[in-house]
């Protein structure tokens, strides 16, 4: 019998890190609601608007055919993704702090420009706004994810994942990032993933290639993972680590709980968004169903 996707919990890799960072956590970002709206919260700060923006402007490219990827200069289709996240929607202090960020997000998209690499070619488009698959039928647990970038490898007929990064940190060799995208690739699209690798926009003129993830013991880690979500999920017990004084992963959104943040607007997501002055300067089935994507 089918299982209901509206009765089942729903993983990204965004949401299976906060589990592991801070169960309390995982729950004021993804499962609590504000009562006077019924919506969930987020916290904006300057490097999550600055990533948010950037993202933005480069993931635009793979929806268009190489030919006319840069018809548009990246930096002036910046000036309308900021608009955005500008002044205190982006949780910038002053203009002075929002101009040095913007000046980071132009430089990124400057060196994307002069060395586009992988933007300059094709990419595999996925026939899916969000794509998912279901991790776990028997436990109703469906994983999910926006992949940044899928190079598409002509000669091998592939594809390639490409991660976006515009934080100034190396990302963690435990990252499930990776292998979760694999997962989503995997399930998602019928050609075979041969590459994985992050992008530093701000520091490099390509991308990093990184050790493709095994698929099974990938999927056995994220599986074993999302059913202890599920069991905290169904005991509705979150408790943060560090104790009942909580962790720099929780504390934030508790102050949110508590009134003492201020509400900016809502996003896309329709989550209701809030910033913090201090927080500012810191955060299948087995069957193979899958379907072609369309290469641009």
């Amino acid at each position: 019998m089918p299982q209901d996707k509206y009765s089942a919990v729903w993983l990204s890799y965004s949401s299976i890190s906060d589990f592991l960072t801070c169960p309390r956590a995982y729950f004021l970002k993804n499962v609590y609601k504000q009562p006077q709206t019924g919506r969930k919260i987020a916290l904006m700060s300057p490097p999550l608007a600055l990533g948010q923006a950037v993202h933005e402007v480069v993931e635009s490219l793979s929806k268009l055919p190489v030919d006319h990827r840069f018809d548009v200069p990246l930096v002036e289709k910046l000036e309308y993704a900021w608009k955005k996240i500008s002044g205190k929607r982006g949780g910038f202090s002053d203009n002075a702090q929002e101009e040095r960020y913007k000046d980071r997000g132009k430089a990124m998209l400057a060196r994307a420009t002069a060395h586009p690499g992988p933007l300059a070619e094709k990419a595999v488009k996925l026939p899916m706004d969000l794509p998912q698959f279901w991790l776990s039928e028997q436990d109703n647990i469906i994983l999910c994810g926006k992949i940044d970038w899928l190079r598409y490898d002509e000669p091998n007929d592939s594809v390639q994942i490409i991660d976006f990064k515009t934080s100034k940190g190396e990302e963690s060799p435990a990252s499930l990032q990776l292998p979760i995208y694999h997962l989503l690739a995997h399930y998602c699209q019928k050609r075979p993933i041969t590459g994985v690798s992050y992008w530093y926009l701000e520091r490099n003129d390509e991308p990093t290639p990184m050790k493709l993830p095994e698929l099974e013991e990938s999927q056995a880690i994220v599986t074993k993972i999302a059913k202890q979500v599920k069991l905290a999920r169904s005991l509705e017990r979150f408790l943060c680590p560090q104790g009942p004084d909580g962790c720099s992963a929780c504390q934030p959104y508790e102050r949110v709980v508590r009134g003492e943040a201020e509400f900016v607007g809502s996003d896309e997501n329709r989550r209701d968004v809030y910033i913090l002055p201090w927080v500012s300067s810191g955060i299948s089935s087995g069957g193979d169903d899958r379907e072609d994507g369309i290469i641009l």
